[in-house]
């Protein structure tokens, strides 16, 4: 499932990007459509794992990333049917790039994870940061710079 879901990921931000670069073409349109193929998806990742989540064989936070992508999902496609009625809107356009962008990280995050990379978390590395200062700071430390 998680495989899918970068994937899924990757097509939402490269298909949006790409039917927006095409000239004449409505770039709400391709967010819209993708929106709403990218909320089946999230529909059918729920019926898979709300069963499995009942008979505790994964933890809620495991999926955490469908509520992101199903986040993204729903703000596109209120951002794209938007779009579709006021074309020239720069604000909703700019929505959908960011969307994109934001598509594009979490595809990166899935596949770091897929591969076995490590967990780089904001809080791990303020954690790692803090305990090396702390270290440094223990008895001794003046000692180690010779004073």
């Amino acid at each position: 499932m998680r495989a899918a879901a970068a994937l899924t990921a990757f097509t939402n931000a490269l298909a949006v990007a790409l039917f927006g670069l095409v000239p004449g073409f409505d770039a709400g349109d391709a967010a819209t459509v993708v929106a709403i193929f990218g909320l089946l998806f999230i529909a059918g990742s729920l019926m898979r794992v709300v069963p499995a989540w009942r008979a505790k064989r994964i933890k809620l936070s495991d999926v955490s990333y469908l509520v992101g992508l199903l986040a993204v999902f729903v703000i596109q496609l209120i951002v794209g049917l938007g779009l579709d009625r006021h074309s020239g809107n720069k604000g909703d356009l700019q929505m959908i790039c960011v969307l994109v962008i934001v598509c594009c990280l979490i595809g990166i995050a899935r596949s770091w994870e897929l591969v076995g990379g490590p967990n780089i978390g904001m809080g791990h590395e303020l954690f790692q940061l803090f305990r090396r200062r702390r270290g440094s700071q223990g008895p001794g430390a003046d000692d180690a710079e010779g004073r």
